[in-house]
């Protein structure tokens, strides 16, 4: 898969059965919500839950039993066909990317892997258990391609780079686990590019392809409509395309 030809509201999830639900987490963000609003419109699951810190109910990834609860209260509506984890932390008011090493805090390094490891973890140990034995689940968390070792070749950015490495591990060694019983299921990690939220909106630099949200989610829905158990375990971007760990 290179280019997508569909226009982001044409959403296309007919390689999952049209059974249970689809969970986003991370709905109050630009990608997330859009990806809950394409998903819900689609009509492909029963229902479409979209959690934040400010749904009903809340899930806190710094919370886990706000996460348990989430769950429980997720497992109530039906089996877990999809959950997309659209949460993440790259700055705030206090910390930013790092430039050098000089500036490496470890507060900033214990926020960032709550956020970005610790937390998707725990989504792991509760979600999962809810996806059905039989037939195509997908578990996927947007990651991010400046969380590849094998593709770090600016360096900076310590916190973010280390916790989505991080990430990527977790939802790998999750994928084996979830193959033994589950082996239609699939986790993956995917990279959604370069999106006009207010995440990336003060690294955004002339010439790099800047995605409204809207064809971000439409592009991100398209490549978790293709994957296949064989590609479990695997990091891909936008496109489809895998990124080397």
């Amino acid at each position: 898969m290179t280019e997508r030809s569909k226009a982001p509201d044409d959403v296309d999830l007919g390689s999952f059965p049209r059974t249970g639900i689809a969970v986003i987490a991370g709905a109050s963000g630009g990608i997330g919500g859009e990806m809950a609003r394409q998903i819900s419109g689609s009509g492909f699951f029963a229902d479409t839950l979209a959690l934040s810190r400010r749904s009903a109910p809340p899930l806190d990834l710094t919370d886990e039993e706000s996460i348990a609860a989430a769950a429980r209260a997720c497992a109530e509506k039906g089996e877990l066909r999809l959950f997309v984890d659209a949460t993440g932390f790259l700055h705030n008011e206090t910390f930013g990317p790092e430039k050098s090493w000089r500036y490496l805090d470890a507060d900033h390094l214990a926020h960032a892997f709550a956020v970005n490891a610790t937390g998707p973890a725990l989504l792991l140990k509760h979600f999962l258990p809810l996806m059905p034995r039989e037939g195509k689940s997908a578990f996927v968390s947007l990651s991010a391609r400046v969380g590849s070792i094998g593709d770090n070749r600016a360096g900076g950015w310590y916190a973010y780079r280390a916790s989505k490495a991080a990430l990527n591990q977790l939802i790998h060694t999750a994928s084996i686990e979830l193959a033994r019983k589950r082996p239609e299921a699939i986790c993956a990690v995917l990279h959604p590019g370069t999106v006009d939220t207010a995440l990336s909106e003060p690294f955004s630099k002339t010439g790099l392809d800047v995605q409204e949200p809207a064809e971000a989610a439409a592009r991100l829905l398209e490549v978790i409509d293709g994957l296949t158990a064989q590609e479990t375990g695997g990091f891909f971007d936008h496109r489809g395309d895998p990124i080397p760990w």
